[in-house]
């Protein structure tokens, strides 16, 4: 028994008797006393109580971010669709303004050419495994369009013939094409030729003109236009320009190495030359 007032413990235990009796002394001296027990149930529990608080406004703010986190989801999906529409809106815009465009550059060729009649059409395909540039455009049968229409860009240069034509959409053979044949001429001396593709020379956007005499004056700078020859090609249409001239494997004539005016491998726009 001797040790266990020497112990910690009953050193505690006097202490908090100690302090409950001051507590109890100084209740009693402020007309406290019968409140006392309340208030040390209150210092008692006070702990709980923060604990309780601090759960409660936990679960208050967790429940907080989730309707805000709907509130912002919600928000999105309607940006979402508002920039969608916007995207739509302006892709109607692009594509009104090139139509626009394209007949502003139609009524041109239009008044250059008035015994033609043209479809203008965009370019909605390319053949990948075309080395010669062809490409597919968006106007068919049901516009007036027929295998072997010339086609032309918008500044009425030469591109190409129309080599299948459906409903809505034709196939072009473009000038660069080794199977492309159009009779032409050097527009400066009026030497005869014959305009076509070559595999040498397509991969830099270039055709050929063949069948030129080694006794032309014809000359780098030269332009090249159709002749009309065998009413397949329109006359004067446009082709492009000399850049140099090589001799033939025969030795009896000469190539004339063009430069299309046209973008050939580039081209977005066109026009159907339709009936001339």
């Amino acid at each position: 028994m001797k040790d266990f007032f020497e112990t910690w413990k009953f050193r505690i235990l006097i202490a908090v008797a100690v302090f409950l009796a001051g507590l109890m002394a100084y209740a009693a001296a402020n007309g406290r006393l019968t409140a006392a027990p309340q208030e040390l149930l209150s210092v008692a529990v006070a702990p709980f109580q923060k604990v309780a608080s601090l759960v409660g406004g936990g679960v208050s703010s967790v429940w907080e971010k989730y309707t805000s986190i709907d509130e912002t989801m919600e928000e999105n999906e309607a940006l979402r669709a508002e920039n969608a529409e916007l995207r739509r809106q302006l892709v109607d815009y692009d594509q009104l303004k090139a139509e626009n465009e394209a007949f502003k550059n139609l009524a041109g060729i239009q008044e250059d050419n008035p015994e033609m009649s043209f479809v203008s059409a965009f370019v909605i395909g390319r053949d990948a495994l075309d080395a010669f540039g062809g490409f597919t455009l968006d106007k068919g049968t049901a516009h007036g369009v027929e295998r072997g229409d010339t086609v032309i860009d918008d500044e009425g240069q030469l591109l190409g013939t129309v080599i299948e034509a459906d409903l809505t959409s034709c196939r072009v053979l473009t000038i660069l094409h080794p199977s492309f044949n159009a009779a032409g001429v050097v527009s400066r001396t009026r030497d005869n030729g014959i305009l076509t593709g070559d595999a040498a020379y397509a991969a830099k956007g270039q055709c050929v003109f063949t069948d030129l005499s080694r006794e032309s004056m014809a000359s780098v700078g030269d332009e090249i236009i159709t002749t009309g020859l065998g009413g397949v090609y329109p006359p004067d249409i446009l082709v492009g320009r000399i850049v140099s001239i090589e001799p033939e494997a025969s030795g009896t004539s000469v190539i004339a190495v063009i430069q299309p005016d046209a973008d050939v491998l580039g081209v977005k726009q066109a026009f159907i030359i339709t009936d001339y």
